[in-house]
């Protein structure tokens, strides 16, 4: 193996440790937590955080035996189930993100109908839909023969080896990435901007409302003035960084892998074997970037695998303070002698 092969073995032997972690720690922040439980987007969350888990257990592995021994790591029947589990949990995932948009979008837009306008059975009927949606693509593919081990990506992925199916395999991929990257994307930019105009909308209200108190307050402390501006400035960037993270994470990790795809159809550009195999780590790291984004990163949740954390060494604690106290209670003489 190159150098170059090595690391990117290692690039993905890190990404799946982290996926798995930072998943599994989503999941049992789900299970202890009931508020988590009873919110809605915790539907949308726990759909992407299987389809996360899903993808580091299943097409990463696979992929890094890929990149070691340069060629199909298994079967043609487990490389077919593989590829089939990964282009359903990749447009899942896409459209799970949307998903979220939309919840989000309904919240900030429409606070005082948010709870009739998304309930339990609204959030069912959607992921219903990108289910289904997620699945008929790999399905077509499937009977069409197009699942199979891709030496550029060095995965079990959409593949065509039959010329004379050329055509039919460049309609059917052009389609698949317009209605499930493109889709989606169009959904995020759409709800996150209504957000973000309505979030700079309420920040300018609060911003009149300050300025006429510090005006007011002609005998309030220069520091506690200054401290009033930097907060009101830090509200202000507060929505467009975390929108910004919203879309920029989603392009970043997608579309390079999405363009290697599409450009890959023409016979005129030659693709490097090494950034096919990038393009692929980059599509895997949005299972390691969305427990950050959408749920260890926010209070609730830190709030909640902080109580996990406090919980297990309290308990290992008490465990080892009673052994302590039986080990004393050993070495103390009978009360007879």
């Amino acid at each position: 193996m190159s150098i170059w092969e090595l690391l990117l073995a290692f690039v993905v032997v890190v990404l799946m440790l982290v996926a798995l972690l930072a998943n599994v720690l989503v999941l049992m922040c789900f299970l202890h937590s009931s508020d988590i439980r009873k919110q809605v987007p915790g539907l949308f969350i726990l759909n992407l955080t299987f389809c996360n888990l899903l993808m580091a257990v299943s097409s990463m592995p696979l992929t890094l035996a890929g990149i070691i021994y340069k060629s199909q790591p298994a079967g043609d029947q487990v490389c077919h189930a593989v590829g089939f589990l990964e282009t359903f949990l990749t447009t899942n995932s896409m459209l799970s993100m949307a998903a979220l948009s939309i919840d989000r979008w309904i919240a900030v837009v429409f606070p005082l109908s948010y709870h009739s306008k998304m309930r339990y059975r609204d959030a069912a009927l959607i992921l219903s839909y990108t289910w289904l949606h997620s699945a008929s693509f790999p399905i077509v593919a499937a009977c069409l023969s197009w699942l199979g081990f891709h030496h550029l990506y060095a995965s079990c992925t959409l593949c065509n080896k039959r010329p004379e199916d050329r055509t039919q395999f460049v309609i059917f991929t052009g389609v698949f990435h317009a209605l499930s990257f493109l889709l989606s994307l169009i959904v995020l930019c759409f709800t996150y901007l209504k957000v973000l105009k309505v979030a700079r909308f309420h920040c300018k209200r609060i911003d009149v409302i300050t300025m006429q108190t510090l005006v007011l307050l002609v005998d309030i402390h220069p520091s506690v003035r200054e401290r009033c501006l930097e907060e009101q400035r830090r509200r202000r960037q507060r929505a467009t960084k975390k929108i910004s993270t919203f879309i920029g994470t989603f392009i970043l990790c997608f579309a390079p892998y999405v363009i290697t795809r599409l450009v890959e159809l023409s016979s005129v550009v030659h693709i490097n074997a090494h950034w096919g195999i990038i393009s692929k780590c980059l599509a895997y790291s949005k299972a390691v970037s969305d427990p950050f984004v959408y749920s260890l990163l926010r209070h609730q949740y830190k709030k909640t695998w902080k109580d996990i954390i406090n919980k297990i060494l309290k308990r290992s604690s008490i465990n080892s303070s009673a052994l302590a106290g039986e080990s004393h209670n050993r070495n103390l003489p009978p009360l007879n002698e």
